[in-house]
């Protein structure tokens, strides 16, 4: 077998092992969703360790760029591949962080998110960001722009959610209606959920740019 085909495979093997990775934060956070939703306290507590597990993944991926980087001379495709996936796992790494984070903040919630305001547009953020992340994978293990374009437009819809959180909390401090250890971790969550957002952000611009060698509009290959 000559050495390119050899390093093909090879490449084929890492996008394999980052479509899995992909796959795992992906079915995490629907876990998240559905444990948020039924208020299951064994489901989020199961989801603490997601980020350990995560952290494996991305070592073994970043391990496998590092070799392929150094095996022989890649093509410019090649190099955008592997330079992508090492970003791209990255974000993935981080949104498995702030899976942990959320679930960590709702065993502490003293009552289901869909009986207060707040809690419904936590539920719409988290919705929308889970959206996102599943897009945002899909584009990326499947070189699909349109996807990761769509991806990157609805980064506002998740941000303008943020800010309506925020005038709740606002608004619920002015008028001393709740907890300010409530308030505290509503506006973590709402701010993990954006930053999931953002990660999504993130590997869809990789998605594009493995593919065409631009990012943000800017061609690095």
């Amino acid at each position: 077998m000559s050495p390119r085909v050899l390093f093909e495979q090879e490449l084929e093997e890492l996008k394999s092992k980052l479509a899995k990775m992909g796959q795992y934060v992906k079915l995490s956070y629907d876990s998240l969703f559905t444990a948020v939703l039924e208020n299951d306290s064994a489901v989020l507590t199961e989801l603490l360790h997601v980020d350990g597990k995560m952290k494996d993944m991305l070592r073994g991926i970043e391990a496998n760029c590092l070799t392929l980087m150094t095996k022989q001379q890649p093509v410019a495709k090649d190099m955008r591949l592997v330079s992508a996936v090492l970003k791209v796992v990255t974000d993935i790494d981080r949104i498995g962080s702030h899976v942990s984070d959320v679930a960590e903040l709702g065993l502490r919630r003293a009552q289901p998110f869909s009986q207060d305001i707040c809690g419904q547009l936590l539920l719409s953020m988290m919705e929308e960001s889970g959206g996102m992340l599943r897009e945002a994978v899909e584009a990326f293990t499947e070189g699909d722009t349109q996807t990761a374009e769509r991806v990157i437009g609805r980064d506002d819809a998740v941000d303008d959610l943020f800010n309506q959180i925020k005038e709740q909390m606002m608004e619920a401090i002015r008028q001393q209606s709740l907890d300010a250890d409530i308030v505290v971790d509503d506006l973590m969550i709402a701010k993990y959920l954006e930053k999931i957002g953002d990660h999504a952000v993130n590997i869809g611009q990789w998605a594009i740019f493995q593919v065409t060698g631009d990012i943000d509009g800017v061609s690095l290959y």
